[in-house]
C-alpha cells in the first residue's frame, strides 16, 4: 500500500468536496473553488470528513496514481480553506520590484524595466525587497514564481537576483590574480 496514498484527506469545516463521475473533484471553501479532473483508475469516497482514496491493483503505475491522487486532493482542500504563498527576495545594488494595480514592474539590471502582469487568480505584493505571491492553486502559484524568478535568477559571486527566502545560494570564489 502507498504510504501517502492510504492516508485519509481530513475535510475541515467550512470546506464542501464534491465528487462526481470520472473523478471530477471539486472543492469549495472560503478563499474560492477548485475543480480537478484526476485519474479515473482511482477510486475515491467521501466517508465522515474524510476522502479515503484505494487504488484497484498493485501494478507501478497504480501504486503511483495512488500517491498522487491523494496529495493533489489535499493540496486543493489546503488551498481554498488557508491558501498558499512563496515568497522571493530581489537583491543587488539598483534592483527593486513595485507594484502599479494588477502590474510588477522590475528594475534588474536591464537596459528597460520589467513588467509582469498578475494573472486572474493570482495575487502578488511587494514589501520593501521581497515579493509575495498568493493564491489558492498550489501548482499556478508556484508556477508564477518560478517565472518570477528566471526574470534574474541570482548568480553565484555575488548573490545578485531573485531567489526565494529560503533558498540557499553557494557562493563561488572569485578571480585570482597572479603577482
Amino acid at each position: 500500500m502507498s504510504r501517502i496514498g492510504r492516508l485519509p484527506v481530513g475535510v475541515p469545516a467550512g470546506v464542501m468536496v464534491d465528487i462526481k463521475e470520472k473523478n471530477a473533484v471539486t472543492v469549495k471553501g472560503p478563499k474560492g473553488n477548485l475543480q480537478r479532473n484526476l485519474p479515473e483508475e482511482m477510486f475515491i469516497k467521501l466517508e465522515d470528513d474524510q476522502i479515503i482514496i484505494t487504488r484497484p491493483n498493485d501494478l507501478k503505475k497504480m501504486k503511483s496514481l495512488h500517491g498522487l491522487t491523494r496529495t493533489l486532493i489535499k493540496n486543493m482542500i489546503v488551498g481554498v480553506s488557508e491558501g498558499y504563498e512563496k515568497v522571493l527576495e530581489v537583491k543587488g545594488v539598483g534592483y527593486r520590484a513595485v507594484k502599479q494595480g494588477k502590474k510588477l514592474i522590475m528594475n534588474l539590471g536591464y537596459s528597460h524595466p520589467i513588467e509582469i502582469e498578475d494573472p486572474a487568480d493570482l495575487e502578488t505584493m511587494v514589501d520593501g525587497n521581497k515579493i509575495i505571491v498568493k493564491g489558492i492553486d498550489k501548482e499556478k502559484v508556484g508556477q508564477y514564481a518560478a517565472e518570477i524568478r528566471n526574470k534574474r535568477r541570482p548568480e553565484p559571486y555575488k548573490s545578485k537576483g531573485i531567489k526565494y527566502v529560503d533558498e540557499v545560494i553557494r557562493a563561488k570564489a572569485g578571480k585570482t590574480g597572479k603577482k
